[in-house]
């Protein structure tokens, strides 16, 4: 009779099942997975790379690769084409914009070359894009004179908004626009066109407007008349004194200036070959001759 041995027990031990359930965990198993293989991989390139040689060798075949599919001709830009500008905004275009074509149209910030065209101060909108044909398109919308404004610094052209646009030589390059002087005039432009609306019936008499203390206009006649208006308020107090004018012909007459700052007491004071025809013809009526 063989004597009876010690069983065998096909179940795990303790800390086998504590492993097995473990590695079933799906934190681990991804780390198996993906995270020891990211680190050979990792660990490899960081050794291959710590060769400066092999370095410059990677650099080097990267921009060739990026090149070579860059300066591909469907990707070149060998023109540029403008349209909406005269011909004196097109040569400040071009001369801003100091492109040396042919160029890869990857090399082009589009942005940044439309702020800089619309930095110019006759172009009111613009926009850029690559047209099929490697044509890099500049459509533009010029501001349109308005205004003429004289300066101490010299003549300016302004759009109906103020804009500066340029400056011109004389009063006479631009003698179809009203005129506007004064410190601050630009500020008021909006304002200013009101007035020259409204002063239409006083037709070619009309100089222009000059801003006064950079609160209120004066209206400029010829004859060296001027029309004072207040700072509220001054449309209804023009078209007040042309309709006076109108009525009783005032503005005919030796006028120089007719004061409407206060609304409730006008004012008119006369030139001086008037006042010393008035004061003649006073003496002559108190001496009784």
């Amino acid at each position: 009779m063989q004597p009876i041995g010690p069983r065998y027990d096909p179940a795990p031990s303790r800390l086998s099942y504590r492993v097995q359930r473990w590695m079933l965990t799906p934190g681990i198993r991804l780390g198996l997975r993906i995270g020891i293989p990211f680190c050979i991989v990792f660990a490899a390139a960081s050794i291959w790379l710590a060769d400066p040689a092999r370095r410059d060798a990677l650099r080097l075949y990267v921009a060739d690769l990026r090149a070579s599919i860059e300066e591909r001709p469907e990707f070149m830009v060998s023109l540029m084409a403008i349209d909406g500008a005269g011909p004196s905004l097109a040569a400040d275009i071009r001369e801003v914009l100091p492109v040396d074509f042919p160029v890869s149209s990857f090399d082009l910030d589009i942005e940044a070359m439309r702020s800089t065209v619309a930095g110019l101060d006759p172009v009111k909108s613009v926009s850029l894009r690559i047209r099929p044909g490697g044509i890099l398109q500049v459509d533009v919308t010029e501001r349109q004179p308005a205004i003429v404004w004289r300066t101490r610094d010299g003549v300016a052209l302004l759009d109906a908004t103020g804009a500066h646009i340029t400056q011109i030589a004389s009063r006479t390059e631009r003698a179809d626009l009203p005129l506007i002087a004064g410190d601050g005039a630009d500020e008021h432009v909006d304002e200013a066109l009101e007035l020259i609306a409204a002063a239409q019936p006083l037709g070619a008499r009309l100089r222009g407007l000059v801003r006064i203390g950079e609160r209120r206009w004066d209206v400029v006649l010829d004859r060296d008349q001027r029309i004072q208006l207040p700072a509220k308020d001054p449309v209804p107090a023009l078209e007040r004194v042309i309709a006076l004018s109108e009525a009783q012909d005032m503005l005919e007459r030796d006028v120089a200036v007719v004061d409407m700052r206060l609304g409730a007491r006008p004012t008119v004071r006369m030139n001086g070959a008037a006042v010393e025809d008035w004061w003649r013809i006073r003496e002559l009526n108190s001496t009784g001759q």
